[in-house]
């Protein structure tokens, strides 16, 4: 353990933050499976109301990673690799729609 002040408060700054990128990720993680879920619910039976539960789900999980890039907690090439994956599925969606009609 750390015996001087400023080090003892580094610890202190460190642990608030790592807790603080703990949510972020976790909520991101959390939207990006719904998100995902909402896709799927989508590609199975497609309709207006699924499509804009996607579209809901999307934008939520697009301003969490932002967010989480903006604060520090995700990289950006990481953020930006989480929305192109989601954005990779709903267009995967789209096109099985197109298909089949």
């Amino acid at each position: 353990m750390a015996n001087i002040k400023s080090a003892i408060k580094r610890v202190q700054i460190a642990e608030r933050n790592r807790l603080r990128n703990k949510s972020y990720k976790s909520a991101v993680k959390t939207l990006m499976k719904k998100c995902f879920a909402a896709v799927n619910t989508y590609a199975a039976s497609p309709s207006s109301e699924s499509m804009q539960a996607v579209q809901q789900q999307m934008s939520a999980a697009y301003s969490r990673i932002d967010r989480a890039v903006k604060v520090g907690a995700l990289h950006q090439n990481n953020g930006s690799r989480k929305k192109s994956r989601l954005m990779k599925a709903l267009k995967k969606a789209e096109a099985s729609q197109a298909v089949a009609s």
